[in-house]
């Protein structure tokens, strides 16, 4: 027997036993759970064994490892923490497309050797528009003809195969091919070697990562749109559904102005604005750039004009980091240079007192929300201005959470009201209003310079850098902070926005070809800050690699009053708004 004095205690000392080194890895998901298979099994083959049990839908395409994107045939060497990615994830989605657009290609490649696929741009509807060059447009037919063969090698699980291959062979297999845009743009790269994909007997090169085997893609659909065809597949939001085609004219119409504009510069793609820099075109690329815009801004006003005098309201709506600001004061200018004086009126100030705000599904103030306007008094406020009576606008105080009075103002005949605001296009902001004084301005950076044929450039990737940026460097936010509140902002626009683009009665693409060279310098250093291991690490990563392909340009040559200047600073009208006086002062 033990006897202890009154100072002492007890101390189990922990039993320590010579272990056998381990033959297995253990993943640990985000419920608790734990799975084990022999060390280097890849990813793919544990969540077939968790589908199996579990009857995932929709079935897991990736998974972060440790705080890292993974593909599935990614081997777990040690024990790691795993959560699984599907195409519900913004991630899983990329995946899930590219892997797709690789399908297509192959069965293109196998059924009509002599067409060259270029991958354009993105659907709202979810999907990609597509067109064909070498050859004529597809048909209904002959897409149903790729689309059979392409649900035979998705039935038959054919392996997606990767190898890294030294840039030289790379650069070899394209020039075969005849990828002309491929070639040049490799010649730029910094790294010694490509990593290239293979289905099949096709091998080509795709900016990201891919699905394992064709088994994953088996949602989709082929449909013709406009001069070439739409690749359908599920949003992120539905990942169980294939939209329906939804034809959208003024997007078709806004996209090839752009091309023909890229056409008119000769930049099809980023190696040709690579290869202009390098022969010290960027100048003339800036400056037609900026001449097209101010061009189209003044067609804008002109149209303005000819409806004059029954417009009376100007609505400007778009997406974060569209460049409304600084648009809504280059059309005031050019209104101004047709006899037309704008009055911007801020819809912030018809904000309903804080404590009357709608609420979303965890309980927060939905500050984006069409209903944390007071509706009746805007739509009371507009009217009788546009009657022409003399009326007190509201003043929001945002530190008090209430609105308060604000000035006093009337409009004559040879004004009109300017609002900017993302409900600009939803008419029950506007119901009371009499249609025909309005007119709808929707705006944003529909970005058509793609980094090769296959590998586009997100127009969301395109707004998210510009708004890294500006809030770097006008709000003192972190990129880290940007990319935090980045999906918010998303499912915002995707609520408020986009499902009434189509009732514009003009769109404006505020997209510059060269703004991706510009913004790089500015963009990558706060990208490098962003701490490994976190959500927001990813898609700082995923950002960088696409920079890498741009060779940097200088923003010396970037006019004062660009829309571009509303994110890297330096604009001339940061601080110009159009002299307006009340009623009385006029009197």
């Amino acid at each position: 027997m033990t006897t202890l004095r009154p100072t002492e205690t007890l101390v189990t000392v922990p039993r320590v036993r010579r272990a056998r080194p381990r033959t297995t890895a253990q993943i640990r998901l985000p419920d608790g759970r734990l799975y084990e298979a022999p060390i280097g099994t890849p990813l793919e083959a544990y969540f077939k064994a968790i589908d199996h049990t579990a009857g995932r839908k929709p079935p897991v395409i990736a998974a972060l490892v440790n705080g890292e994107l993974r593909e599935l045939t990614y081997p777990i060497e040690r024990d790691a923490d795993v959560v699984p990615v599907t195409l519900a994830d913004s991630d899983g989605q990329r995946i899930y497309a590219r892997s797709l657009t690789f399908l297509m290609i192959t069965a293109v490649e196998q059924l009509y050797p002599e067409a060259e696929i270029i991958v354009d741009y993105a659907l709202y509807s979810g999907g990609l528009y597509c067109v064909v060059k070498g050859r004529a447009p597809f048909t209904a037919t002959e897409l149903q003809r790729i689309e059979a063969r392409m649900r035979e090698m998705v039935d038959a699980d054919m392996p997606i195969g990767k190898e890294q291959v030294p840039l030289e062979e790379a650069l070899r297999h394209f020039e075969a091919k005849g990828y002309t845009d491929k070639v040049t743009l490799l010649r730029n790269r910094k790294k010694d070697y490509l990593t290239l994909y293979t289905l099949g007997t096709t091998r080509d090169y795709f900016h990201g990562y891919m699905v394992p085997s064709t088994g994953y893609l088996r949602q989709f659909a082929l449909r013709p749109y406009g001069s070439g065809f739409a690749l359908l597949y599920p949003r992120h939001e539905q990942p169980d559904v294939v939209q329906e085609l939804k034809e959208s004219p003024g997007l078709v119409a806004v996209f090839n102005e752009y091309g023909e504009w890229m056409r008119l510069m000769g930049i099809s793609n980023v190696a040709a604005l690579n290869e202009a820099q390098k022969a010290g075109r960027m100048r003339e690329i800036i400056l037609v750039s900026e001449a097209l815009h101010e061009q189209r801004i003044a067609r804008i006003a002109s149209a303005i004009a000819q409806r004059r005098p029954r417009v009376r309201l100007v609505l400007i709506a778009g997406p974060s980091s569209s460049g409304k600001t600084t648009f809504s004061k280059r059309l005031s200018i050019q209104l101004l240079a047709n006899g037309i004086r704008p009055v911007p009126i801020t819809l912030d100030d018809f904000f309903v007192n804080r404590e009357e705000s709608p609420r979303d599904e965890n309980g927060q103030y939905d500050f984006e929300s069409l209903h944390v306007l007071d509706l009746p008094l805007f739509n009371r406020t507009l009217n009788r201005l546009i009657a022409g009576e003399e009326v007190t606008l509201p003043r929001f105080n945002f530190l008090t959470g209430r609105r308060e009075e604000g000035n006093t103002i009337a409009i004559d005949k040879d004004e009109v009201i300017l609002i900017e605001g993302i409900h600009g296009l939803n008419p029950e902001l506007v119901r009371e209003v009499a249609p025909e004084c309005i007119y709808r301005i929707y705006l944003s950076a529909l970005t058509q310079l793609n980094i090769d044929r296959h590998n586009r450039v997100s127009t969301t990737d395109t707004r998210l850098i510009r708004r890294i940026v500006r809030d770097a460097t006008y709000r003192g936010y972190s990129a880290t902070e940007t990319l935090a509140r980045w999906e918010s902002v998303r499912r915002g626009e995707k609520r408020w926005i986009f499902p009434y683009q189509d009732n514009a009665d003009v769109m404006f693409n505020s997209a510059l070809v060269y703004e991706l060279a510009v913004l790089k310098p500015y963009a990558e250093p706060l990208l490098l800050q962003v701490r490994p291991r976190t959500r927001e690490h990813i898609e700082a990563k995923r950002l960088l690699s696409l920079l890498e392909w741009f060779v940097p340009v200088p923003p010396d040559h970037v006019p004062d009053n660009s829309i571009l200047r509303e994110f890297i600073g330096g604009s001339i009208l940061q601080d110009y708004f159009p002299q307006l006086g009340t009623r009385r002062e006029r009197l």
